[in-house]
């Protein structure tokens, strides 16, 4: 049995995957201290994990519901702003925790756990939720306002990446980061987010290869588990309405903004104009859409619905890029319509799009714009080819959780064997 530490920091959609591979950790006898945000403390608790907060709530509501972090134009900056101060504190919380069989698992944004790697020699798998922040010049990520062109030759492209690194990405991070590095003795770091924060112990990739081929740049040492298909956090039942609605007639199409904070009356507005132009059923999954729709023979609202329990009973999804939604409608089958809005959304868009198995629509789309996707991807015979293609693909793989939980038990041992 080993003590793991597991830091998720992000969305519910970054940090939900994390619980899921927690429980296979938890159940195949390890020890689980899980350290996120405070908003997630109910659901670590109710798992039987050792909960430790990362930041304050009201400082992770007000980051969460500031229409900047979901602007591209400024999204980076005052994500890290809700990071950036975090680093010190959590570091001084893992060192405290840290017992001589720990390994430490952490996403995209775990500074503290690669810190603790460098200082203290702690085993350390690094995950990476989606691929867009494996800045591969072989294949590089798609974003809204930095993509570096696939017809540049790949010398170039890696020119450019290595630019964007230095001149954009290290010049955000590296001065809070760096101050950090300089009272722990250690030397400043560059090209943070391409090369410094993947442990060289391993990174644990949870996507699968169709969806994101392994690339020659990307660190040494990868391993895709695939889509750990997490969602059903708090397993609500499908209530009597809504298991009404679902076969009362046509298979509906969902539409989600996720945790994306966005212009919910210009979305809606373009809700109702898809829904009367192509004449679907619809369920709107939003906290705000039952106060918009209190009661419609064609449209039923809810705060949320697992994607697990319904997407198999809809005949596509509107949703905004999440990597987690994305997965399960690839794993019930159904074509996907993706309007991403900032961060690793539009590589997800992109790239479920390149499966065949869904339309990009850079938001925020109008309805006419949904209303045409969502009559092309559910009439066109490919699209429906190329969807039960990737259900096949996912029903076939191993269990991603236990893929993933393996290959910590096997850096840890690793760990243990260099202890020795």
């Amino acid at each position: 049995m080993t003590q793991i530490i597991i830091t998720a920091i992000g969305s519910a959609g970054d940090v939900h995957p994390f619980i899921g591979i927690a429980r296979t950790l938890a159940q195949r006898g390890h020890r689980i201290v899980f350290c996120t945000h405070p908003q997630f403390a109910e659901l670590a608790e109710d798992n039987g994990f050792v909960f430790v907060p990362i930041g304050t709530w009201d400082e992770y509501a007000r980051a969460m519901s500031n229409p900047a972090l979901w602007d591209p134009r400024t999204s980076f900056k005052t994500l890290w702003n809700l990071i950036a101060p975090s680093i010190r504190p959590h570091f001084d919380a893992l060192a405290a925790l840290t017992t001589p069989d720990t390994v430490l698992v952490g996403s995209l944004w775990a500074f503290a756990a690669r810190l603790m790697q460098e200082v203290h020699g702690t085993p350390y798998v690094s995950v990476q939720v989606s691929p867009s922040t494996l800045l591969s010049a072989s294949a590089p990520p798609t974003h809204k306002r930095l993509t570096v062109p696939m017809w540049l030759p790949r010398a170039v492209r890696a020119k450019c990446l290595a630019l964007i690194e230095t001149s954009v990405l290290d010049k955000a991070c590296g001065p809070a980061l760096n101050n950090v590095r300089a009272t722990l003795g250690l030397p400043p770091a560059s090209r943070i987010l391409g090369q410094w924060l993947h442990s060289p112990d391993g990174v644990l990739c949870l996507f699968p290869d169709w969806f994101a081929p392994a690339q020659p740049d990307w660190p040494r040492y990868h391993f895709m588990a695939g889509f750990p298909l997490f969602n059903d956090v708090s397993t609500p039942a499908i209530d009597n309405e809504l298991r009404s609605f679902l076969a009362s007639g046509t298979r509906p199409v969902v539409f989600t903004p996720g945790s994306t904070q966005i212009d919910q009356r210009a979305y809606f507005d373009a809700v109702d104009d898809a829904v009367r132009r192509t004449g679907v059923r619809a369920i709107v999954l939003s906290r705000e859409a039952r106060a918009r729709w209190p009661g419609d023979s064609n449209l039923l609202a809810r705060d949320y619905v697992p994607m697990s329990t319904l997407l198999p009973h809809c005949a596509a999804i509107v949703h905004h890029g999440g990597i987690g939604t994305a997965a399960l409608a690839f794993a019930a089958g159904i074509p996907q319509v993706v309007t991403p809005f900032a961060h690793d959304q539009f590589d997800n868009a992109q790239r479920v799009a390149k499966s065949g198995c869904g339309l990009r629509i850079d938001g925020p789309a109008s309805g006419r714009a949904l209303a045409a996707a969502i009559k092309r991807v559910t009439t066109d015979p490919q699209v429906a080819r190329y969807c039960a293609h990737s259900r096949r693909l996912l029903d076939r793989s191993p269990n991603a959780g236990d893929m993933a939980a393996r290959y910590i038990e096997d850096v840890a041992w690793l760990g243990v064997q260099r202890a020795a």
